[in-house]
């Protein structure tokens, strides 16, 4: 039975050492070893019996993780069960092939992107408030919005007897009657833009999470779903502050 070999930098975007291209960059500056031998680029090893080294320190496959995000419609609520026979997530991800479980929340009537893992340490890091990831939406509001309200929004508005940290917001479309609004912000809280808009007499007609750190929802279809690069996942390891293997 043939021994499957596998390139040099693939094996250490699996190691989670760094993407592809940037092994590719460690390989071309001699940081890295075989057997210690100095690697070059097209190099391939026998993971499992050929020992690969960065900096002298021994690079050891990832688990079996799997990353995906998914488009959520409105209409679905974030869980995995629902004992209320209600529509959830669950049901758009049957095909993943491993069991996944949703990072963070989008309430039942909101929709966009919603990323789902099995990585319980990468979960926490992206949604823990200390780590302050952006997360980014387009929201429709009616009426129109004035100044002050603009402002508020960017300065922060009390939630339960505490200001929401100041975020980013810029108006992209201002009609008679409704405003379209991108809004960033930098902490999570329950139903938070929900909460902020309707605590400014703002009557939010459609909420929609357009990106989660540098991951953006993009042309992915309604109820569809895709795995994260590892370029992707790398970056939103880096943007959370977790910690990944340093060489």
């Amino acid at each position: 039975m043939a021994v499957e070999k596998v390139r040099i930098q693939k094996y250490l975007s699996q190691c989670g050492v760094a993407s592809r291209r940037k092994a590719e960059e460690l390989i071309i500056a001699g940081k890295v070893r075989v057997n210690g031998v100095r690697a070059g680029i097209g190099d391939k090893i026998i993971p499992g019996r050929d020992e690969v080294t960065v900096h002298g320190k021994k690079a050891v496959p990832a688990k079996n993780e799997k990353y995906i995000m998914l488009y959520k419609p409105r209409g679905f609520i974030t869980t995995m069960d629902d004992e209320y026979g209600r529509k959830c997530v669950a049901q758009l991800v049957k095909d993943v092939g491993v069991r996944v479980y949703p990072v963070g929340r989008l309430d039942r009537e909101s929709e966009g992107l919603l990323l789902m893992t099995n990585d319980g340490e990468f979960a926490n890091a992206l949604t823990h408030p200390s780590r302050h990831v952006p997360k980014t939406y387009r929201v429709t509001v009616r009426p129109e919005i004035v100044k002050a309200q603009l402002d508020a929004l960017k300065e922060g508005v009390e939630l339960d007897g505490r200001k929401t940290a100041p975020a980013d917001v810029h108006v992209i479309v201002e009609e008679e009657n409704r405003a379209v609004l991108e809004i960033t912000i930098y902490e999570g809280r329950n139903r938070q833009i929900r909460r902020m808009c309707e605590s400014l007499g703002l009557e939010v007609a459609r909420l929609k999470r357009i990106s989660v750190g540098s991951l953006r929802l993009g042309m992915l279809p309604q109820g569809k779903w895709r795995d994260l690069s590892e370029d992707e996942v790398h970056r939103l390891m880096v943007s959370s502050g977790m910690k990944v293997q340093k060489f």
